[in-house]
């Protein structure tokens, strides 16, 4: 009879099976049964041994970007210890696997190749998508993290260089929630790319034409979402990283029919509305009362006003007065009444102002109390922009969201000296503490990572049959009540990093309960629903 060890293969294959693999690990009793005598060095360690080789390992890379790499090439050859790695210290792997050192692994992603994780799909393999998606070895997928690379962080269109992208998602599912790996699968669907120079490159890993026109895309994904839950079915698609348009328009086409939602808009949205319920509790005051000007109207941005309008209703409003307390700024200027050029998306939130390219100037006239940045345009929040938004509140809230680090439109070091340390703050990177006026600030991070996982693990529990923005809300509400008075004391508007894993599990129960109370659950509800959540999380071990 087979046992557990020869299922898997034995000798190198088992050695190569990044699943099964244990390396060092594998006991005096597993080495013959898994014919591994001769092929292992002579010491059996522990889990912990391992990690602390790595960490040294580590420790003498001589760049975050050598680290990601090695990172990588761990969890192709040992996934419990690659999590096991991740899991320690939360805090300091996040940036190196994700944002910001992701940004410069996805820049240089044809060079930095090693392996294949995850699938590759292409535009010329339309009609055979489900053919394709069958070559993936498990069935049981519950989370498939799709993106196009069209719009990548603050880096635009860079195709199949935005493979590490979906890879990275899902394995902070994992290593920030404990959703378990297995049935995890990252995709990235290459319809080509804009980008001349990434084209031109003899590395470049993906497909060397241009996209293809909106409803040819439209017709590829439909088929895409079809196969995807022919194949896996029940399956989550998580959409990151698409065209602005593109995000919104699919978003729209499949939110009622699939089990679907997109992190740039709904994640980004609810990561930046719990930053505002906690400084709204720190200022005593009502999302409703505000008024809030974007520097961006991209997805994003129409993403995280739509989420705030909905939540301002929930306060009292109309929709129509929750909608004239928001307006936007783009590239072109001020989103006014009078201009020609906007999407009907973008024109609910014209404002009958004098057009104007000023972004201080729109400050000055639309008088907001809440500035927040997702233009990815360096050094836009001036000290006459920000001081403008201070001369119409107390404690001004301002969010310069976008990243990497170098699109951030203003740091914290400048939003804290410019508001005599008054302000609000989250940006979208973590940037160092901040010291004004002999007080010492730690600037708040509106990453999404607060809130993606912790929807995942929540869907993963309580299989809902649709995901709507009133879900993304409870996870903000459920985010922002985990800042205590000690935390805010020192600027801080999101939770610690270092015990993540409670927070996103605390998190997580508060957008499980919020579905059962729904009704929205296809699974039965439990009588503690957190202890229920937390029994399903993955935990490293061999």
């Amino acid at each position: 009879m087979e046992n557990d060890m020869t299922k898997h293969g034995v000798g190198v294959e088992l050695l190569e099976n990044p699943i099964e693999n244990k390396g060092t690990a594998f006991t005096a009793e597993e080495r013959p049964a898994g014919k591994l005598e001769g092929l292992l060095p002579t010491a059996v360690e522990d889990l912990q041994t391992q990690v602390e080789r790595v960490m040294g390992h580590l420790s003498a890379k001589p760049s975050d970007l050598e680290q990601y790499v090695y990172l990588q090439e761990l969890a192709d050859r040992n996934r419990t210890l690659y999590y096991a790695v991740l899991m320690s210290d939360p805090a300091r792997f996040v940036p190196i696997v994700y944002d910001p050192t992701i940004a410069d692994a996805c820049l240089t992603y044809g060079h930095i190749y090693r392996r294949p994780q995850g699938m590759y799909l292409t535009k010329e393999m339309k009609g055979r998508f489900a053919e394709v998606l069958a070559h993936w070895p498990t069935r049981d997928i519950r989370f498939i993290c799709v993106s196009s690379g069209g719009r990548i962080l603050g880096l635009g269109d860079i195709g199949a260089n935005g493979a590490p992208i979906p890879i990275g998602k899902l394995q902070l599912y994992t290593a920030c929630a404990g959703v378990p790996p297995e049935p995890l699968l990252p995709i990235h669907f290459d319809i080509g790319t804009t980008n001349a120079t990434l084209r031109a490159d003899p590395l470049y890993t993906g497909l060397r034409s241009e996209p293809p026109s909106p409803d040819e895309l439209d017709a590829l994904v439909d088929e895409f979402m079809e196969a995807a839950n022919k194949v896996f079915p029940g399956v989550c698609i998580h959409f990151e990283d698409w065209k602005g348009t593109d995000a919104i328009r699919l978003l729209e086409r499949y939110k009622d029919d699939y089990l679907v939602y997109n992190d740039d808009i709904q994640g980004t949205a609810s990561v930046t509305l719990a930053g505002l319920a906690t400084a709204l509790q720190i200022k005593n005051e009502k999302l409703a009362d505000q008024k809030i000007l974007f520097a961006g109207a991209g997805s994003a941005g129409i993403g995280i006003a739509n989420m705030i309008v909905e939540a301002m209703v929930d306060e009292g409003l109309s929709e129509g007065d929750a909608r004239d307390r928001i307006a936007m700024y783009d590239i072109h200027g001020l989103l006014d009444a009078g201009r020609d050029d906007l999407s009907p998306s973008q024109k609910i939130y014209a404002k009958d102002l004098p057009a104007t390219t000023d972004l201080a100037e729109s400050v000055k006239s639309f008088k907001p109390t809440v500035l927040i940045g997702v233009s990815t345009t360096q050094g836009l929040f001036t000290e006459a922009v920000v001081k403008g938004v201070a001369a119409n509140t107390d404690r001004p809230i301002v969010f310069p969201l976008s990243n990497p680090t170098n699109k951030a439109e203003c740091t914290p070091q400048q939003a804290f000296q410019w508001t005599d340390g008054k302000v609000l703050f989250a940006a979208g990177v973590q940037f160092p503490d901040v010291t004004v006026n002999g007080k010492t600030f730690h600037p708040g991070q509106a990453n999404n990572f607060y809130i993606f996982p912790a929807f995942g693990l929540a869907v993963y529990a309580t299989k809902p049959k649709r995901i709507d923005d009133k879900m993304w809300i409870a996870a903000a509400k459920g985010s922002a009540d985990q800042v205590d008075q000690a935390a805010r004391d020192k600027g801080m508007l999101f939770p610690g990093q270092a015990n993540i894993l409670e927070v996103e599990i605390t998190t997580a129960t508060r957008i499980a309960e919020h579905i059962f109370d729904r009704g929205l659950a296809t699974v039965a509800r439990p009588e503690d629903v957190r202890a229920w959540i937390k029994a399903m999380t993955y935990t490293p071990k061999y």
